[in-house]
């Protein structure tokens, strides 16, 4: 193939692709109210068409080639030998569980979790920013950066982990950064996530902090809540609250996720 004819063959391949590619749910966190809530926020209110799943493997440079922005809201986890319990079901009761009859019953297994991100996928991803493209990092999205060094040099951080879901606020930190621009501080019910950052203080942005003072193990009551930086052509924009469709759908929460596309997408 020529280079004329490559050229022209990736025009074609963007043109029929929608702007984005999403990345969504995982056993903690149920497809539906991702997709519901960044349908409202990001494709009704904004005009950006997005090409949703939850099969990992379509993460790779063959899928990404043609799309300008990629959004990841999961953990780095599956379950292919299914779940120790049923508590994280988004079908099973909160109360009054009756017990678990399978007859015939169930082989006897110890289900254990995976890392699904392959090397390939973290190298696919960091090409995909370095190229030009842009990545729009959510949530538990820091835990991929545990295992895999290309993500989390995209990313810029690693995952802690995080106290049981209470209520913090979230602190614009940066109220010139463009991503925050007329967003007020705001406070939500959510888990507030813990990480280690490995970029510039001067990308952040925002901060999560609990106002009773509480922390996480040996960690305080402040943490990283949201960074953006250039990376190579492309932009990275990360942001930890999420855990929940309200949390989404805060109001300020909103402006921050529209105000983070536009910037990446360079949009203004």
């Amino acid at each position: 193939m020529t280079l004329a004819a490559g050229a022209a063959a990736t025009r074609a391949r963007a043109a029929t692709k929608a702007t984005a590619f999403a990345l969504i749910g995982d056993r903690y966190h149920n497809s539906d109210y991702i997709r519901s809530a960044l349908k409202r926020t990001i494709v009704r209110e904004m005009g950006i068409s997005v090409d949703f799943t939850d099969e990992v493997e379509l993460l790779n440079a063959r899928t990404l080639d043609g799309y300008k922005l990629l959004i990841i809201l999961r953990d780095g986890m599956i379950w292919p030998d299914g779940y120790p319990d049923e508590s994280t079901n988004a079908g099973w009761l909160t109360s009054g569980r009756p017990k678990l009859v399978s007859d015939p019953p169930l082989p006897d297994s110890k289900p254990k979790p995976a890392f699904w991100m392959t090397p390939e996928q973290g190298k696919a991803v960091r090409q995909f920013v370095e190229g030009g493209g842009a990545a729009l990092l959510l949530h538990n999205v820091t835990h991929i950066g545990t295992t895999n060094p290309d993500f989390r040099h995209v990313l810029g951080a690693s995952y802690l982990g995080h106290p049981p879901v209470r209520t913090f606020k979230v602190r614009v930190s940066n109220p010139k950064h463009p991503i925050a621009r007329d967003v007020r501080d705001f406070v939500v019910t959510d888990e507030q996530h813990y990480m280690e950052y490995d970029k510039d203080p001067k990308f952040i942005f925002l901060e999560t902090v609990n106002e009773e003072g509480l922390g996480y193990e040996k960690y305080g009551p402040k943490a990283p809540g949201g960074w953006a930086f250039d990376y190579g052509k492309g932009r990275v924009c990360y942001m930890s609250p999420g855990h929940l469709l309200t949390v989404l759908w805060n109001p300020e929460y909103v402006k921050l996720q529209q105000n983070a596309v536009r910037w990446l997408l360079r949009a203004g």
